[in-house]
């Protein structure tokens, strides 16, 4: 064994080194997800081959590229969303604000395929613009994608869609942008463990030429407050 520890320890006196072979998957998974926060939560809509809805929570979620728009998220084992991405190569991430947060940690049970989430978590399908699966219509904003490629990564299978429709919700808009605070996102933690947004701060982005060039290492860094 290589690491610093056997197990995960009560307590941390040390710091701990660890490859990832010497733990168990399970206490890898809760250093991971512990680890890399807050993470954006993507609420996916999809359908199957005969068009049954599924809705199900996907916090390995970013967006990749603006131009033209990419998001991917993850999928760990082979789940409703993965087989039906696979089948119809389409989808819509829905995002979760904290006003859905009850109603989208519900459809993370394990239903059966047959089984409609968006009739048991009590949320509105509403008609996507530019594919097939419906939009969540309590979600403040959707991005509606279809499947670029799939790619496998461990556990885990990395799905990667380009977005062909964005929609907005009025109330989340100020001064021509998406406004965090409006937006009011889910942040997700590890385990069953959620956050708010939170303060919210500016640092300005450092230009070499104006910013940088002819200062010592160290002496231009952006500060909070400057």
């Amino acid at each position: 064994m290589t690491s610093s520890h056997e197990t995960p320890p009560a307590t941390l006196d040390t710091p701990l080194e660890l490859t990832p072979a010497d733990w168990p998957s399970r206490e890898v998974y809760f250093l991971m997800t512990g680890l890399v926060i807050p993470r954006p939560i993507a609420w996916v809509s999809t359908l199957d081959a005969t068009g049954r809805r599924n809705l199900a929570p996907h916090s390995y979620f970013n967006v990749v590229a603006h131009d033209p728009p990419h998001v991917v998220f993850s999928s760990s084992g082979v789940k409703d969303t993965l087989r039906n991405v696979r089948a119809t190569g389409e989808f819509v991430a829905n995002l979760v604000s904290m006003e859905v947060v009850e109603a989208m940690n519900f459809t993370s049970t394990d239903f059966p395929p047959e089984e409609d989430e968006f009739t048991w978590a009590g949320v509105t399908p509403v008609p996507s613009r530019s594919v097939a699966p419906p939009r969540v219509a309590e979600a403040r904003a959707a991005l509606e994608c279809r499947v670029v490629e799939t790619v496998a990564a461990g556990n885990g299978t990395i799905v990667v869609g380009e977005v062909t429709h964005i929609s907005v919700d009025p109330a989340v808009w100020r001064d021509g942008r998406v406004d965090p605070q409006l937006l009011d996102p889910v942040c997700r933690l590890a385990g069953t463990r959620y956050a708010r947004l939170g303060e919210v701060f500016q640092l300005p982005r450092p230009s070499w030429s104006r910013d940088v060039e002819g200062t010592q290492p160290g002496a231009a860094i952006p500060r909070l407050g400057d």
